[in-house]
């Protein structure tokens, strides 16, 4: 069978997102940052609030320090929309606006980041994400 794509099938961009789909979840990103920040509007939440934590997902980078494999892990806890959207839900429930400000900005942060280019991360080091290297 040959491989019919303009791009070679190797180790390095396997399982990585090309193209139209590429486009489509920065395009995703760009939806939910514009839907959570409406959301947080929403809240009446203070602003500098949003300002100052808006980047603070980045902290989980730090897990790199430990390793490729422990920060990848570590990097994509908070860099999946899984855990904000439970803190969002758990702020809903229990009624709680600050957990649900802060899991608008982290879920706008993640949307940002999908924008940007940034995906989870591999184990293979810090560049390696499931969109691909960012573009410069």
């Amino acid at each position: 069978m040959t491989n019919t794509t303009s791009q070679p099938h190797t180790s390095q961009n396997q399982g990585v997102v090309t193209g139209i789909p590429n486009l489509l979840l920065r395009g995703e990103g760009a939806l939910v940052l514009a839907a959570t920040t409406f959301a947080y509007t929403q809240q009446g939440a203070s602003w500098w609030m949003f300002a100052i934590l808006f980047f603070a997902p980045d902290i989980f980078m730090l897990g790199f320090l430990g390793g490729n494999r422990l920060g990848s892990i570590i990097y994509n806890l908070g860099h999946t929309y899984l855990v904000p959207a439970l803190l969002l839900a758990a702020g809903w429930f229990m009624a709680s606006p600050m957990a649900m400000a802060v899991a608008l900005i982290w879920i706008g942060h993640i949307g940002f980041d999908r924008i940007m280019g940034y995906g989870l991360k591999y184990d293979r080091g810090f560049k390696f994400t499931h969109l691909g290297a960012p573009e410069k």
